[in-house]
């Protein structure tokens, strides 16, 4: 007899993790194109990532980068954090599709609360991890990581048919962070986004986290969203650390003493740090470099 109902709440999921997608089309491809057809190559030029202590013609050597690992993106955050910001998905976890684990990646939770004709409560978090390396041609990682996170940030402000948008810088994690804040009217209701963008050190973290009351339900409060992204987004930033073996160290700074790549190649690598993109799967990238990010319209 519950057959029917539970159908209709799975079909509902489906299309709401579609809907609140859709305008966090803001970071680039975690899964670069294998298609054999040059974009790929493409990709990994914008990307801008390569071996680190590269030397020029000249003989200068640059700065190798900072950290030379990335966390496994679906085991970033505690199951406490789950709990608080996606209740009902906390084993919904979708991790983005990529061609370098080291450099990109990306993972997904949606959480859907239906109390039938009372309402319900929509939720959706993502968190995308981009690391560069250092270049010989174009710099450190470090700098082109910042390079990155500008212009990302500036991409998160500018969302097609988002209202009420207003960004801050923060203050608390990583080397830089900006939080933009937007109403996006959708046929389902009114998701209420969060985007936290931050660096540490030569890696960009996004943090994405919506929600929504439907049917009826209520909207969720803006402030309560904003201080679990915010939350969110320093967890993530120290489980980069981590990583690295460099836990514990000042969130505000970033000047702990990172882990160096072992063995690191002297040689411009043709590996590209690309960040991750939101598909239509949450969680599945589809864009081909970070500095074309895109947002898709409804």
């Amino acid at each position: 007899m519950h057959r029917p109902a539970q159908r209709q709440r799975q079909r509902l999921t489906r299309i709401l993790v579609g809907a609140a997608a859709v305008p966090m089309m803001l970071v680039a491809s975690g899964c670069s194109s294998d298609s054999g057809d040059g974009s790929g190559d493409d990709a990994k030029k914008d990307s801008g990532a390569s071996a680190s202590s590269s030397t020029t013609e000249a003989g200068s050597v640059v700065k190798e980068a900072a950290y030379a690992k990335l966390p496994e993106p679906c085991k970033v955050f505690s199951s406490k954090t789950l709990e608080e910001m996606v209740p009902k998905g906390t084993k919904s976890s979708k991790e983005g599709k990529s061609g370098d684990a080291e450099t990109r990646g990306s993972c997904s939770w949606n959480s859907l609360d239906n109390n039938g004709v009372d309402g319900s409560q929509f939720r959706w978090l993502n968190v995308s991890l981009l690391r560069f390396e250092s270049d010989a041609a174009r710099g450190t990682g470090e700098k082109l990581a910042s390079e990155y996170f500008t212009k990302h940030a500036e991409d998160a402000r500018s969302v097609e048919g988002a209202k009420d948008t207003k960004s801050q810088p923060l203050t608390g994690m990583g080397n830089e962070a900006t939080l933009v804040t937007y109403d996006l009217k959708k046929k389902e209701g009114t998701f209420k986004q969060q985007t936290v963008v931050t660096r540490v050190e030569n890696v960009v973290v996004t943090l994405d986290y919506n929600g929504a009351g439907l049917a009826g339900d209520k909207s969720p409060k803006a402030a309560d969203l904003t201080k679990a992204a915010e939350k969110a987004a320093k967890e993530a930033v120290e489980a980069v650390r981590t990583a690295n073996g460099a836990g514990g160290g000042s969130a505000a700074g970033g000047s702990t003493a990172p882990s160096k790549s072992p063995g690191a190649s002297k040689s411009p690598s043709k590996s590209a740090g690309q960040g991750s993109d939101l598909g239509k799967d949450s969680g599945t990238s589809t864009s081909k470099s970070p500095s074309k990010s895109a947002t898709k319209k409804d």
